[in-house]
C-alpha cells in the first residue's frame, strides 16, 4: 500500500476519518458450541478450577505464569477474588458447554479503547481444555468480541520468548509474529524477553473464516478427531 504524503511531502499513515473511542469489553458471557466464556467469579469457579489444575501430572503450565500453583483451594479462592474484581486485566473463566465445569482462565488486558488495541493473556488451560476444540473456540470467541462486537483494530498476544508452546499456539491461531522485546520484564526473579504477536482488523475476516471452517462438526470424525488442521483449513480458504 502506498503511503499518503502530507503538505511537506512526508509519508503518513492511512486516514481514519470515522474513528471513535471503542467500548471496553462488557462483563457478559460469550457463547460457543463447545464452551462458554463468562466473567470470572471466585465463588462459582474456584473449586472447579483448582480441581482442574490439580489434575495436571505436574506444574509445568505454571512455569511462564507470574504466579505459582497455590497450596490449597482457599488460597486459590483469595487469588481469584482479586482477579474477579479487576477491570484490566478483565478475567474470564472458560466453561465446558455441556457440564458447565470451569476448565481454564483467559483475560483481556492492556485494554486501549482510544487506539482500538486489546491483548489476550493470562491464559491458563487445565488438562481437560488443552488441545481440544473448546480451547480453539474460546480464543475465537474472544477475538470475535474484540473485532466484530467492539470494533477494535488490533488484537495482541505476548509471551515469554522461551515459551515454545505459546509461540506455536499464537501462530496456529493466526497471529503474526512481530519480534522480541529484549529484557522486557522481570518474572519470578528472572529476566524475560517477550515475543509479540498480533492480528489486525484487516486480517480478521480470513482468520475468522478459518475458525468457522475448522470448528464445523463436519471437520471432526465420530471419535472427535480433526480431519484437517487449522492452518490447513485457513490456507485452503485463501
Amino acid at each position: 500500500m502506498s503511503a499518503r504524503l502530507d503538505d511537506f511531502g512526508q509519508p503518513i499513515g492511512p486516514a481514519l476519518p470515522n474513528w471513535t473511542l471503542r467500548p471496553v469489553p462488557p462483563r457478559t458471557p460469550m457463547e460457543g458450541r463447545t464452551c462458554r466464556i463468562v466473567p470470572l467469579d471466585a465463588g462459582a469457579h474456584a473449586a472447579g478450577l483448582f480441581a482442574a489444575y490439580s489434575a495436571a501430572p505436574d506444574q509445568r503450565t505454571w512455569t511462564y505464569l507470574p504466579d505459582e500453583m497455590p497450596e490449597n483451594e482457599a488460597a486459590f479462592r483469595d487469588r481469584l477474588e482479586a482477579r474477579a474484581a479487576s477491570r484490566d486485566p478483565l478475567f474470564h473463566a472458560i466453561l465446558d458447554r455441556g457440564s458447565g465445569e470451569p476448565l481454564g482462565i483467559a483475560s483481556y488486558l492492556r485494554i486501549d479503547p482510544a487506539n482500538g488495541v486489546i491483548e489476550v493473556g493470562h491464559l491458563h488451560f487445565g488438562p481437560g481444555l488443552q488441545r481440544t476444540p473448546a480451547s480453539t473456540e474460546a480464543m475465537a470467541l474472544m477475538m470475535a468480541r474484540a473485532f466484530d462486537e467492539l470494533g477494535y483494530r488490533r488484537y495482541e498476544w505476548k509471551c515469554d520468548s522461551l515459551n515454545a508452546p505459546s509461540r506455536a499456539a499464537a501462530l496456529r491461531l493466526g497471529f503474526t509474529f512481530e519480534g522480541i522485546f529484549r529484557n522486557a520484564v522481570v518474572v519470578k526473579g528472572r529476566s524475560r524477553d517477550t515475543a509479540w504477536f498480533s492480528i489486525t482488523d484487516a486480517e480478521w475476516p480470513k482468520v475468522r473464516a478459518g475458525f468457522e471452517a475448522w470448528l464445523s462438526p463436519a471437520n471432526f470424525d465420530a471419535e472427535g478427531r480433526q480431519r484437517h488442521g487449522l492452518a490447513e483449513v485457513r490456507a485452503a480458504g485463501t
